[in-house]
């Protein structure tokens, strides 16, 4: 299973090079859900999920939700 962060508010998955995507083959794997959710708190994004994704049934598992810093956090 590869763990994803998700934006709620898009359906978008971050990248590697924090850039957002629809296709979650392309997006940034991590290793547990604590790193995600750690990385996905320092991102300028609202709400987010924390998915499982199973690449060979193309199935999600929501594991964890937060929020990230927000743009306006980030801009002051």
């Amino acid at each position: 299973m590869n763990i994803l962060i998700e934006n709620a508010d898009s359906s978008e998955y971050l990248t590697s090079n924090s850039e957002w995507t629809k296709n979650a083959v392309d997006a940034k794997r991590f290793a547990g859900t604590g790193l995600a959710f750690a990385a996905a708190k320092k991102e300028a994004i609202g709400k987010f999920n924390i998915v499982g994704y199973i690449a060979e049934t193309k199935q999600f598992v929501n594991m964890e939700h937060g929020r990230g810093k927000g743009a306006s956090e980030v801009a002051a």
